[in-house]
């Protein structure tokens, strides 16, 4: 698959990312349309107003899914769902945007999706009956399990050295995780924090974790010269 560097917008701002409200028709009519396969006709006609980052702009969302499954890291996140909980689906739309493998729902089949804000459709997303089952599709994988819980015996993240492949293990907002959740992890890691509160959001918690482990391991985070 090609990539498309070129931006039919003049250079009128200095950072790459150009626009969130979309782009319009491709400039000049079909007669300028390019030519690669990855392009869709109905946006490059009537404009793209979709949340994706200027590279994709005018692509055909197949094309975009599989030029991601060309870069995605090596962690998976994985989320209790017995509450449907309406963090879920901020916890998508992270993973999208840290380039998560997979999204394992474990529990309930049906989870909130107002939060991924349609970032579903690019991030792929299974389903685990329960713990018991996720663990035996870890184990299949030969990925460890890592919790994300303030809980006694817990390891702060900061001197935690992430696993290159692993499970990161979220709970639901309030309850936390499962005994049996806490029992199947290979460590669990918790979020120093320094104010009154005792907890953080869990789809903060969420990005947090996967900035923590993008910054460790992903070859495409800026290093310090």
């Amino acid at each position: 698959m090609g990539e498309w560097s070129d931006n039919p917008k003049p250079e009128t701002e200095p950072h790459p990312e150009r626009t969130t409200a979309g782009v319009g028709p491709w400039p000049g009519g079909r007669e300028e349309w390019p030519s690669e396969p990855h392009f869709d006709p109905e946006l490059l006609e009537h404009g793209d107003s979709r949340n994706v980052v200027d590279r994709y702009r005018y692509w055909l969302m197949e094309a975009i899914v599989a030029d991601l499954d060309e870069q995605r890291h090596a962690f998976h996140v994985a989320i209790e769902n017995w509450q449907h909980d309406m963090n879920i689906g901020s916890i998508v739309r992270s993973a999208n945007a840290f380039a998560a493998d997979t999204v394992q729902i474990v529990g309930r089949r049906r989870w909130n999706k107002r939060g991924a804000m349609v970032t579903d459709r690019y991030q792929h997303v299974e389903h685990r009956e329960s713990i018991e089952a996720l663990v035996e599709w870890a184990r299949a994988e030969g990925i460890p399990i890592i919790a994300i819980d303030n809980v006694p015996g817990c390891v702060p993240m900061e001197t935690f050295a992430w696993p290159e492949r692993c499970v990161m293990l979220f709970g639901q907002e309030g309850p936390g995780l499962s005994d049996e959740a806490i029992a199947a992890a290979e460590a669990v890691v918790e979020i120093t924090q320094y104010g009154s509160t005792r907890s953080i959001n869990a789809s903060a918690a969420a990005a947090v974790a996967m900035y923590s482990w993008v910054t460790a391991h992903s070859p495409l985070a800026p290093r310090a010269a």
